[in-house]
């Protein structure tokens, strides 16, 4: 479900479409700043979060190490901070540790919604007044 060239973009969680989640650092499945997603994406990468050290450590323990640089695939690491396209089932397993970050709404993908209610990412969102 990549955006096509006629310029469809997916869609937000909450109807929107799908804004940019991070550049620096650039992040996404595509690695094109946005949480798209398609059927190649089988980790469904699709929540925008706000690291904190917090969920850095709790990924780390869970084995995937987001702080550490990657020359190798141009990742240079994750800092609290940092925005970042999260599988959709890592959020929830910190959500179930009480470790989730926290959600920047409207750049997180609909696809996400398979894995994880709307109600959950509205308790930790930042983009919701």
């Amino acid at each position: 479900m990549k955006p096509d060239d006629s310029g469809g973009r997916q869609r937000n969680v909450l109807g929107g479409l799908l804004g940019s989640c991070s550049e620096k650092p650039m992040t996404g499945f595509f690695r094109d700043g946005c949480c798209n997603t398609s059927e190649e994406d089988f980790g469904s990468h699709t929540v925008c979060i706000l690291t904190t050290a917090e969920f850095l450590e709790f990924s780390r323990a869970r084995g995937n190490d987001l702080t550490t640089p990657r020359p190798e695939f141009g990742f240079s690491g994750l800092q609290p901070g940092d925005r970042w396209c999260l599988c959709a089932a890592r959020w929830r397993e910190a959500l179930l540790a009480g470790k989730a970050p926290r959600v920047v709404l409207n750049a997180t993908n609909e696809a996400a919604l398979l894995i994880v209610s709307l109600d959950d990412l509205k308790r930790h969102a930042i983009d919701l007044n």
